[in-house]
């Protein structure tokens, strides 16, 4: 059964690129949701790095926001998201999946951003493994979904949820490698019943 409590795992191997710091996410979900697009996440698992481009996510906008975690007010499960930005928030639905979000804005302005979809970089053979499927499975059964990433990268909730993304010796960061972007494509968020009209889910086009 995961925990609430903050994790603290780190990892002391470098990072190959830069890593995202908090000044990226200490802004609107909104905003960070369109420039996180086309980053690395990246998990040091057991010596190896698993890693792929984020290529789908959600902006969630907190107290003003009916579809947000965060709408009724802080609790326990959700204090990730009323804290600093960039950290880790992990939550577990439907009794079988976890989900990795990034908190936003200033401390006690709740807000975060939903990573839903990667396309796989290094580990390849690892996601799969995690995932039950054969080693040259596609992307999107690999990664296209906010559940089946973090299997295929193993983020759990009393592992992962309450580190900070923005160090780079933490296990779990994002990395900037400065690959450009293509074009964005903006709809609705998806998945979700409150909410539903906001403009929100942003997918780099063609990922797949």
């Amino acid at each position: 059964m995961a925990t609430d409590s903050p994790a603290t795992e780190m990892s002391l191997l470098p990072s190959q690129f830069p890593v995202l710091s908090s000044d990226f996410f200490l802004r609107s979900p909104d905003i960070v949701a369109r420039d996180i697009l086309g980053k690395v996440l990246v998990h040091r698992r057991r010596g190896e790095r698993l890693s792929g481009r984020i290529v789908e996510v959600e902006a969630y906008l907190g107290l003003n926001d009916p579809a947000s975690h965060a709408f009724r007010g802080r609790t326990s499960a959700n204090a990730v998201l009323f804290g600093p930005p960039g950290i880790a928030y992990v939550y577990f639905i439907y009794g079988m999946h976890y989900c990795v979000n990034v908190s936003c804005l200033p401390e006690n302005e709740p807000g975060g951003v939903l990573i839903r979809a990667l396309v796989p970089l290094e580990g390849i053979k690892t996601m799969a493994r995690l995932r039950g499927l054969p080693e040259n499975a596609k992307a999107q059964q690999l990664t296209g979904g906010p559940g089946k990433l973090c299997e295929a990268i193993g983020i759990t909730r009393a592992t992962h949820n309450g580190i900070d993304v923005t160090k780079a010796e933490s296990s779990l960061h994002i990395e900037d490698d400065g690959v450009g972007l293509g074009k964005i494509e903006i709809t609705p968020r998806i998945g979700i019943t409150k909410a539903i009209e906001h403009p929100l889910r942003f997918v780099l086009k063609d990922w797949k």
